[in-house]
């Protein structure tokens, strides 16, 4: 291996090393398994790749009858089969663009999000290979792409909308991004775009530049009023 490799190599270590331990105190792990809900998982995939982090999404198979042609994390609904939370979240990303379970390190689990009263959705973090080639199922995902984490923090198109929600503001946030490489843009909105920016104020410690209520010294309480309370004002 040339130097110049060994020191991309080095690189790529140290800022996945530093993102892990960051994550690690943001896990909250089987907190929240008991809560009667429907319950699902997705797959947030973090790689290191020319110095930086990025997320892994998903683009919806437009045959699917539930939110065709979004951008989305790899994930689905519990089966009795999954051991936990987890198991649901790495099966999914297996079957939806072949990425092999043993081939994820799991880091960490954040709070939950509620949705719609009654699903309750795991997010569960995880480092995959920098060189991971996707093999999208073409039933269920039309497309794969990737994103500088950094971009949550700092994007170049970003709107915001208020809308009601049992009664109470909840602010939606919504991404356009560009890929260099092929010049398609990619609308990050809703339930992925809230996990994608709550991943990057985790691993860089920085406040973006638009508005969120979160407090960076103490980021588990601001995950629940942001994801388990927002459509209920009373603790679950």
């Amino acid at each position: 291996m040339s130097r110049s490799c060994q020191l991309r190599e080095a690189h790529r270590n140290n800022i996945i090393e530093d993102a892990k331990a960051r994550l690690k105190k943001v896990d909250v792990g089987t907190a929240y398994s008991h809560l009667p809900y429907h319950k699902y998982s997705v797959l947030l995939p973090i790689l290191a790749k020319e110095g930086k982090l990025y997320l892994l999404f998903t683009v919806r198979s437009e045959k699917l009858r539930r939110s065709p042609g979004e951008v989305c994390f790899p994930g689905g609904k519990t089966e009795p089969s999954d051991m936990d939370e987890t198991a649901t979240a790495l099966r999914e990303a297996q079957e939806e663009v072949g990425l092999p379970p043993h081939q994820v390190e799991v880091i960490c689990r954040l709070v939950p999000l509620l949705f719609n009263k009654e699903d309750l959705i795991f997010p569960v973090v995880g480092i995959i290979d920098h060189d991971f080639q996707a093999r999208p199922n073409p039933d269920e995902v039309q497309d794969v792409f990737l994103v500088p984490l950094g971009y949550f923090l700092h994007p170049r198109v970003y709107r915001s909308y208020q809308v009601a929600v049992s009664g109470r503001s909840v602010t939606l946030h919504c991404f356009e991004y560009t890929n260099p490489e092929d010049g398609v843009t990619y609308v990050i909105k809703g339930m992925t775009a809230v996990l994608a920016i709550l991943v990057a104020l985790t691993v860089f410690k920085q406040k973006p530049t638009f508005d969120i209520e979160v407090n960076l010294d103490a980021l588990i309480p601001s995950f629940e009023k942001l994801l388990l309370y927002r459509n209920n004002g009373s603790k679950l």
